[in-house]
């Protein structure tokens, strides 16, 4: 079961802030008239605890009171600024990790409605060789990571493992065989646009032969592990609605849950 989180987050924030206001209205007004009577009937000020006593609100409006700013602080950052995220799958080595926790620029791409995901301000466009997060077109629900390697318009070929952007091969370069000496996978240099990154491709692994050309608003991505990565390959494009934001560096790796977080894997994601 896939549990949406933000939808969760918006919920409560609007349910804290409600009762933090209904407090706010009705039943705080109602204590200081008490306070305000009970000091007209002893003819002076309360002593301090007393006065305390009185204006203590309930259970349930001092818990608001408490958590409403927490968590609109936390919804502003999620959903505005940063987002962090758990890498649960090899797709993306040798960039990223299984266990890698990532932050992802939320506002880097244009801002989003919480939950509706819904722009509402442009800022910049996705770029050939960025590393964004997205919701899977296939099961909105669920958030993949991937590297666009096709803009809108653009006609991408893959044949014998390259990618042909409008017709010009993208260069790679042999950097190690892995592992030394036996060639069942290999380490790659791949350059797309500006971007230089490193690529794992399987030798063994058939090729796919094929073309497709990339729609109006919307992305062609693809995995770093080239030969184990499901992606536009295999069920189309990213709609540009659909994305999530710019992944821009891991903070932590913690691939276990008993083992010992590695705070000395942090970097930039290229």
């Amino acid at each position: 079961m896939n549990f949406d989180f933000a939808l969760i987050l918006v919920v409560a924030t609007a349910v804290t802030g409600l009762l933090y206001l209904l407090d706010a209205l009705v039943f705080l007004p109602k204590r200081k008239a008490k306070l305000a009577e009970a000091e007209r009937q002893a003819g002076c000020e309360l002593p301090e605890k007393a006065s305390k006593l009185v204006m203590q609100p309930s259970g349930w409006a001092d818990l608001s009171r408490s958590m409403f700013p927490v968590l609109l602080i936390v919804l502003l950052l999620r959903s505005f600024l940063y987002e962090p995220f758990k890498i649960p799958s090899g797709s993306m080595l040798p960039t990223l990790q299984v266990g890698d926790y990532i932050l992802v620029n939320k506002y880097h791409y244009g801002l989003r409605a919480p939950v509706l995901n819904t722009k509402f301000l442009s800022i910049n466009e996705p770029e050939r060789g960025d590393v964004v997060v997205f919701k899977y077109p296939k099961n909105p629900s669920i958030n993949y990571i991937k590297r666009v390697v096709g803009l809108p318009g653009d006609v991408i070929t893959y044949s014998n493992k390259v990618i042909y952007v409008n017709g010009e091969a993208q260069p790679q370069s042999l950097v190690a065989q892995l592992p030394p000496g036996r060639p069942e996978r290999l380490l790659v240099d791949e350059t797309l646009g500006d971007v230089q990154h490193e690529i794992y491709r399987d030798v063994e692994r058939p090729t796919l032969n094929a073309q497709w050309t990339v729609p109006e608003d919307s992305y062609f991505v693809m995995g770093d592990n080239r030969d184990n990565s499901n992606d536009s390959r295999y069920w189309g494009f990213v709609p540009e609605k659909l994305l999530v934001g710019r992944a821009v560096a891991v903070w932590m790796h913690w691939e276990k849950l008993f083992s010992i977080p590695d705070l000395s894997a942090i970097r930039s994601i290229e």
